[in-house]
């Protein structure tokens, strides 16, 4: 096992250069080894499946989504997004996605482009042949904008994500960033 280090990995950086002027900034990441990822996050990231249904089983409910920026370029698209839970929209997980959306089928998309739904329930619901790929995980430290963007989370200073990527139909289609709502998995405890 190895200990953390500041990252200066790749594919995250790529990822965290898509929204640079936000709550991401590179210098609150760190990259882990899986086996130093800490239950309960270990449950919910170090997987290979769809986060909407890691979390909607983890909190027994259906997850939302809720687009916070978008750039699209051809056929590049890219969001910084939130999911919710609850009445209440309670943030349970941030993140960044780009798709390459030339390796994928007109009505999926159609349904990307529409942000109606997590991008797990659409590459789902459309029986899309899917790999997912956990390539690196990430201790997160808690800034202030990432404690608003998450809401109230005293006495937290850090949580976990991951950055993954997705092909789809063997092509690499989706690459993602995926960072958990601490307080969401402290409660599985």
């Amino acid at each position: 096992m190895s200990h953390p280090t500041r990252s200066t990995d790749p594919r995250l950086v790529s990822l965290l250069k898509l929204f640079p002027e936000g709550v991401f900034s590179p210098d609150l990441f760190e990259v882990v080894d899986a086996p130093l990822v800490p239950e309960p996050y270990k449950s919910l990231l170090v997987h290979r499946h769809h986060m909407t249904v890691t979390l909607e089983a983890h909190h027994r409910a259906q997850v939302k989504l809720k687009v916070l920026a978008r750039r699209l370029l051809g056929d590049d698209y890219a969001r910084k997004l939130v999911l919710t839970v609850g009445d209440d929209d309670r943030p349970v997980l941030l993140g960044l996605m780009r798709f390459h959306l030339q390796h994928t089928q007109d009505q999926v998309r159609r349904a990307i482009l529409g942000e109606d739904a997590p991008l797990g329930r659409i590459l789902i619901q459309n029986e899309v042949l899917r790999s997912i790929e956990p390539l690196v995980f990430v201790r997160v430290r808690l800034s202030d904008a990432l404690r608003q963007a998450f809401g109230s989370l005293e006495g937290l200073d850090h949580t976990y994500g991951r950055v993954a990527h997705i092909s789809c139909h063997n092509m690499p289609a989706v690459e993602l960033l995926e960072i958990v709502r601490p307080e969401a998995a402290a409660s599985a405890l």
